[in-house]
């Protein structure tokens, strides 16, 4: 019951948000500039995803046999491709971590393993956004002038890099009852391994290379966007508004980002002096690019292993 309480919470804020986003869009207009260059734009914008997904792989990977749930390169690959579908129709921006969760955990690696691979994975790539905002600021705020919009990027942007930072601490505490008492064993366990592969001699640089650049095809996705539909947006304008845009679509309360991408992404353009309806418009084919990827993403799925003996072998919960 509570699942469906917060599934129904999630599509309502979603519908809410696109509604309010797309009330003032011209859908007409929009599809009056697409043409066969655009299509060239987007397929760059797709390929660019691909590219995304795998670099995330090769950052899982390391991550992972930290935790003791080794993945070999093409799992691993398809694994997160079956993620990128469910984060597209689960009603969660973060739906696909909780199946890349249950299939390695299937695989053999064990449930904690499993969650541990996922939770520190999403930290780093959390953290290193956050540590991206921070670094183009200055940039940032010639860019947006106006002040409620200058507050809010320090706010939602010192917020991640606190949580995240203060996540790293823990990891350096040596306290007996952080992995004594329940509530924090896991969470402590978790930091723990996080310090290893950040700081790591073998692996810090390549966690901290990878996890900057699967942002910055975040913002070449845009950027390939912007390009399709000739948008009146530089490339650094693209480079400064992207990430605190992702940042905040990455929290779980819709379906895969829908409205509250388009929401933030119009507040974002419009702080910055452009116009709002471009921001809108970026943000709906940047939502479409990642949906071709996720619908890829459920074929695989579809003639997986693991979706042929989904019918066959129960599913375990973890205790």
């Amino acid at each position: 019951m509570r699942r469906i309480l917060l599934s129904t919470i999630k599509i309502v804020i979603s519908a809410a948000l696109l509604y309010l986003a797309l009330r003032k869009a011209n859908f007409s207009e929009l599809a009056s500039r697409i043409d066969v260059a655009s299509l060239g734009w987007l397929g760059l914008a797709i390929a660019a995803t691909f590219l995304q997904i795998f670099i995330g792989v090769l950052r899982w990977r390391i991550v992972s046999a930290e935790c003791n749930a080794p993945l070999p390169i093409r799992q691993a690959m398809r694994y997160n491709l079956i993620g990128s579908f469910f984060n597209q129709t689960l009603p969660s921006s973060i739906g696909g971590d909780a199946v890349r969760l249950w299939l390695v955990a299937r695989a053999g690696a064990g449930w904690r393993a499993a969650t541990y691979s996922i939770f520190v994975d999403r930290a780093i790539g959390l953290i290193a956004l956050a540590v991206m905002i921070v670094a183009s600021l200055p940039w940032s705020y010639r860019l947006i002038s106006d002040p409620y919009g200058r507050s809010a990027l320090l706010l939602v942007d010192f917020a991640a890099l606190a949580g995240g930072m203060g996540f790293l601490i823990l990891g350096r505490l040596r306290w007996p009852w952080l992995k004594s008492w329940w509530v924090t064993h896991h969470v402590y366990a978790c930091a723990v391994i996080a310090n290893r592969v950040v700081f790591s001699r073998k692996h810090g640089i390549a966690i901290a290379a990878l996890s900057i650049f699967v942002h910055v095809l975040a913002v070449v996705i845009a950027w390939c966007v912007v390009k399709s539909i000739a948008a009146p947006v530089g490339f650094g304008q693209t480079f400064q508004l992207i990430p605190p845009v992702m940042l905040i679509t990455m929290l779980p309360i819709s379906i895969a980002g829908w409205g509250v991408r388009e929401a933030t992404m119009g507040l974002a353009f419009g702080y910055a002096g452009l116009m709002t309806n471009e921001g809108i418009n970026i943000s709906l084919l940047f939502g479409a690019v990642s949906f071709i990827v996720g619908a890829f993403g459920g074929l695989v799925w579809i003639f997986s292993a693991e979706k042929a003996a989904q019918g066959t072998a129960p599913i375990e919960v973890p205790e």
